[in-house]
């Protein structure tokens, strides 16, 4: 029963008890009993309404809680994705530390085989220049222009070697051969050189020699050292100056065969490019 319909009644009943006094005390009686139970009602809805509020609090506190633990989960799911993302970008920086380190490695590679073909270069140099016999390293001076030079400066020329003497008739003849040949020749990757094996004359006498005979390349007088060396190589043949010997030096420094006796013009220009 509704509380109000309830206090209806108990004002009725008042009233019909102040009609009747026979029934004041069943009256009072009934509407203490109502009154009690309109009480606790009245305590049980307030009990009710106690329990829907406090379960309504829980809700709120299971759901502030739920919100606090998604918002937690949230928060480790950023810290996860920011975890990672330092993770990749460490791994990028990673990366690119051994990219530089490779083209590093790959510059200082690059440096160090250049610097390897230098020193190769310049150990085949040496090689070349210790390969060189002795007498073609020995300075000499070039009587008609006072030019110094060593046979080994014509590297890459072909080389016609003539050793003479001033006295020598069969030499004055054998280089007038040469002196034709160089005439139908003309090639300048072709040198001639004359040298004298007399030690003991100076450059002037020597240069009066070709500019008297017309002999208009390179003469020098050899010393006694070049000439020592060239007997060590061809025999004492090199200083017999009447055999007419002559060889010729390749572009790459090969020394061909000393050859002795005259040679027309046309077979020294075959020899030379042959």
């Amino acid at each position: 029963m509704k509380t109000g319909t309830k206090l209806l009644l108990v004002l009725l009943i008042l009233l019909l008890a102040a009609c009747s006094p026979t029934a004041t005390s069943e009256t009072t009686t009934m509407t203490d009993s109502m009154a009690d139970e309109t009480m606790t009602d009245s305590k049980m809805n307030d009990a009710a309404m106690m329990d829907d509020h406090m379960a309504d609090e829980e809700m709120t506190d299971n759901m502030d809680d739920g919100t606090k633990a998604d918002e937690g989960m949230a928060d480790a799911d950023m810290a996860d994705e920011d975890m990672a993302h330092g993770d990749m970008a460490d791994e990028s920086m990673a990366d690119e530390g051994m990219a530089d380190e490779d083209m590093a490695h790959g510059d200082m590679a690059h440096g160090d085989m250049a610097d390897e073909n230098m020193a190769d270069e310049s150990m085949g140099h040496e090689a070349m220049m210790g390969d060189q016999p002795v007498w073609q390293q020995i300075t000499l001076t070039d009587v008609r222009t006072n030019e110094t030079f060593t046979l080994a400066d014509f590297a890459g020329k072909t080389v016609y070697v003539e050793p003479m003497a001033t006295w020598c008739t069969n030499c004055r003849q054998q280089l007038g051969n040469v002196k034709e040949a160089i005439a139908q020749l003309g090639d300048d990757n072709v040198v001639f050189v004359g040298i004298s094996v007399e030690t003991n004359i100076d450059n002037a006498t020597l240069a009066e020699y070709v500019t008297n005979t017309g002999f208009d390349w390179p003469f020098a007088v050899a010393t006694p050292e070049m000439l020592q060396s060239l007997a060590d190589q061809f025999g004492r043949t090199i200083a017999n100056p009447p055999s007419t010997p002559h060889f010729i030096i390749a572009p790459d420094g090969t020394v061909g065969e000393l050859v002795t006796g005259f040679e027309t013009p046309e077979e020294i220009i075959g020899r030379l490019q042959g």
